[in-house]
């Protein structure tokens, strides 16, 4: 992976592999993000396009740590072990047989494995991420 478009202006980039664990820093709203593909099955409605960077992935593949963002519109999912942190933007996220959440910026929102969700996203939304496969 090139860390080096995820560290902050500045500073020393840094190698986050698990091979060679180091401590690091990202701007999350200016990190350069790689698109994603969303399988054309999720899509409800709109063009949403999905942009992401995986920053740590843990030697058994089963954590991982990025961000992600998602253009305005419906999507639904399955979701993993995530606690995420909204950077910017605004969704509504239904959790099928749950409550519906409102998150925008500076929000913290856990969703947990198996959880089918629909998310309808009004404005481009930017979080930073944990999963927990």
């Amino acid at each position: 992976m090139d860390q080096d478009s995820a560290a902050p202006a500045g500073s020393a980039s840094a190698d986050p592999s698990p091979l060679a664990p180091a401590s690091f820093a990202v701007r999350v709203p200016d990190a350069e993000l790689e698109p994603e593909p969303l399988d054309p099955e999720q899509i409800v409605s709109g063009a949403p396009e999905v942009t992401g960077k995986v920053l740590w992935e843990s030697a058994d593949g089963k954590q991982i740590r990025g961000i992600w963002q998602i253009t305005p519109g419906v999507v639904t999912d399955t979701e993993a072990d995530e606690l995420f942190v909204v950077v910017s933007g605004r969704a509504t996220v239904e959790v099928e047989g749950g409550d519906t959440l409102e998150i925008g910026p500076g929000d913290a929102c856990v969703l947990r494995e198996g959880d089918r969700t629909t998310w309808t996203v009004h404005e481009t939304l930017r979080k930073a991420y944990h999963i927990s496969l």
